[in-house]
């Protein structure tokens, strides 16, 4: 999806809403917004025709988010101040928006029914799925690491920790950044005299020199108002460099304070002045380096002879590396415009049969991305997701993907349900690990019922008995945990691994 765009209409959103008084449920709003993008082909508001109300919140979110029935009004209502809005900002006309109105009215009566309908439950919505309503609508499941410690700077010796590959934007797209970072038109103006070193040149060396004098040089407090803070600035930026994804701006900022030593630190003006400087972005509550900050860190770096590898272009891979590189680890937005632009430059079909055969035979969490990705192709790839009905690991997928889009196929066997339920659990084991407390809340809501798991022991899975013993570590139903732990008994007596 463009994230942009829906970043900038919610925000938009917000600021009708306030002035207007009106409440917005922005959240509901964002989710809509999204699934439009995603499988609607809406990539700005005025995309939005009264038919994809239908598809959206009649097929697309009954498949996609766990909610009960009763919720139903609370996201009508929501569609409904949406529309209002398109309305207002001019995104649509007053006879459109009439006519989205009335397609609500009719949604509104039977959306209760589409939640409550099990035909209409995708795989991450499923029974056995466990990975829970945010994880399972994310992008996809990626592993990304824990927000480190931000108490301890890393090693200043280059040998010790190795930065990771990071993704680097084209030099015209840096370029277009730098144009609005509000230091450099400062410096342009001569009003930046701690900088005054800095040569004349060609945009990208000039930025390069500007951040190696910002994180190198005394500029004694110069940059951020606090001497102190400026000595640490190669250690914040190094080590948001080498985390790659936002971190809480609080847990940045009790950093910041707690090198200041005695000295009382504004912490977001700190924050706000690294903005100007082009090296943060902030948003959300979360602190993140600007893909301007990123380049010229690893300019600088190289020059220091450090090693700082460049990370491929998950667009132009083939689909194994397209799913083994998601696998090592992407931040979630930079993982969507790889996935986008993956899918952009082949038909469909192409994408699907590629993304299948790379996902036969391979792991439980390499198959649930591959799966994952196919989930968002239209019907036109039925050709080649079909005859994928012929392979044990992918046939109950294949099922899935062509019932969800009302195309003939198989009903599900309940040998094939017992697989598909061991196999999209294993596919959550690794989240479980890193958060075992969401994991057992997400099960206890969308987990499989305690009969289903007295079964699954004979399943032919490689993860069966690791996801019965998960099952039997976090079910907080005590009958449910019980039946797991049996059921993985059984199947290491059986030998299964």
């Amino acid at each position: 999806m463009s994230i942009e765009w829906v970043n900038l209409a919610i925000d938009d959103l917000r600021a009708w809403g306030r002035g207007r008084g009106v409440e917005v449920d922005a959240d509901e709003i964002r989710l809509l917004c999204d699934y439009a993008s995603d499988y609607l082909n809406v990539n700005e508001l005025g995309d939005f025709v009264p038919a994809t109300f239908d598809e959206l919140l009649l097929s697309i979110y009954p498949r996609k988010v766990i909610a009960p029935p009763e919720s139903a009004p609370e996201t009508v209502a929501a569609a409904r101040t949406l529309v209002d809005y398109l309305q207002e900002s001019g995104a649509v006309s007053g006879e459109t928006a009439a006519l989205m109105r009335e397609r609500l009215s009719d949604i509104a009566t039977r959306m209760p029914g589409a939640l409550a309908d099990t035909a209409n439950f995708g795989m991450a919505k499923s029974l056995f799925s466990s990975i829970g309503p945010e994880s399972l609508e994310q992008s996809i499941a990626i592993p990304s690491g824990e927000v480190p410690d931000l108490g301890e700077a890393p090693c200043d010796c280059p040998g010790c920790t190795p930065r990771p590959a990071v993704r680097l934007p084209s030099p015209e797209t840096l370029e277009a950044e730098l144009r609005d970072v509000p230091l450099l038109a400062a410096l342009d103006r001569g009003e930046v005299p701690y900088l005054s070193e800095v040569a004349e040149g060609e945009p990208l060396p000039r930025w390069a020199a500007v951040v190696a004098h910002l994180v190198e040089r005394d500029t004694g407090g110069q940059v951020t108002g606090h001497p102190q803070v400026d000595e640490e600035l190669y250690d914040l930026l190094d080590m948001l460099y080498r985390l790659q994804s936002p971190a809480p701006a609080a847990v940045a900022g009790d950093y910041l304070a707690d090198r200041a030593e005695d000295t009382a630190v504004d912490v977001p003006a700190v924050l706000e002045r690294l903005a100007w400087c082009g090296l943060l972005r902030l948003e959300d509550g979360t602190v993140a380096l600007t893909p301007a900050a990123v380049w010229a860190l690893r300019e600088h770096y190289l020059a220091l002879g450090l090693d700082a590898p460049q990370a491929p272009d998950l667009a132009e891979a083939d689909a194994r590396g397209l799913i083994e590189g998601l696998l090592d680890g992407v931040p979630t937005e930079l993982a969507e415009d790889d996935i986008s632009r993956w899918l952009a430059a082949r038909p469909a079909g192409e994408a699907a049969a590629q993304l299948l055969a790379a996902a036969s035979g391979a792991p439980a969490v390499a198959r649930g991305i591959a799966v994952t990705i196919v989930d968002r192709l239209g019907a036109e790839a039925a050709g080649e997701v079909r005859p994928w009905l012929d392979d044990q690991e992918l046939r109950p997928h294949a099922i899935h993907w062509l019932t969800a889009r009302g195309l003939p196929a198989p009903a599900l066997s309940q040998e094939e349900l017992l697989w598909v339920s061991v196999d999209m659990l294993a596919l959550a084991t690794p989240a479980a690990a890193d958060d075992p407390e969401m994991f057992a809340e997400n099960i206890a809501a969308s987990g499989p019922p305690a009969h289903l798991i007295e079964e699954m022991w004979r399943v032919d899975h490689p993860d069966v008995v690791e996801v019965l013993e998960l099952l039997g570590r976090s079910l907080p139903d005590g009958t449910a945990a019980k039946a797991a732990r049996k059921a993985a008994f059984k199947a290491r007596s059986r030998g299964i691994r």
